[in-house]
Parts: C-alpha cells; structure tokens; sequence
C-alpha cells in the first residue's frame, strides 16, 4: 500500500492546535515545532508566522513551491493536499489553485473533498 501524507497549512512555530494542523496532529503524527515540512505522515506548509500572524501570498506561494518539489521527488508516497493557506489564514482558493495550475500538480498529489465542500 502507498503511503499517505496529510498536507496542511501549520504557522513557522508549528503549534498545531486548530484546524486541519490539529487534524495533522491527533491523525497523522506531525510533530510539535516544525513548522515546515515532512514528519510523521503530514507534511505542514506555513501559511502563518511564528507568532501567528498571516503570511504574505508570495510567501505561501514559495512554500506550496517547495512542497510540489518534495512530492516530485517522493513518487512513491500519496499526498493529500488540504486548500492550504484558505482557512484560518484566509486568503482564497482561487490564488492557491493559480499557484498548483502553474507549477503543476504531480501525478502523486490528491486534493482533498475539502477543496470542494468547505
């Protein structure tokens, strides 16, 4: 069976404590203070800073970047892309989906019912 990794959008300090970064947490084992990247079976995009506060789009676009980067290089794990990015940091589906449709979505990247329904 292909591994499954849970995509969402954490803060740089990686306190996971609501949204779908808790969902990370409690489901897929992201750890407490990494705020970027793979642990467990998630793998946290920062779409906030240290301290909370919202990440310019530029930024969330060179971490969605680096993501699409890591699933590129890993073509043996399935990964589930939450719509990073619009929820507790508010900015809209649409810009992400830009970003996606630019850089291209790998075949391995399977965006979640959430894009859809929420």
């Amino acid at each position: 069976m292909q591994r499954e990794i849970f995509v969402f959008g954490s803060n740089r300090a990686g306190r996971h404590g609501r949204g779908a970064a808790l969902f990370a947490a409690q489901r897929y084992g992201a750890q407490r203070g990494v705020g970027e990247g793979l642990t467990g079976d998630a793998y946290a995009l920062p779409t906030k800073g240290e301290r909370l506060e919202l990440l310019p789009f530029s930024e969330i676009d060179a971490a969605i970047c680096r993501f699409l980067k890591i699933a590129r290089e890993t073509p043996d794990a399935r990964f589930l892309l939450t719509p990073v990015g619009t929820g507790l940091a508010g900015h809209k589906k649409a810009d992400v989906w830009g970003v996606l449709k630019r850089e291209g979505l790998p075949a391995n990247v399977v965006l979640t019912s959430s894009w859809v329904t929420g």
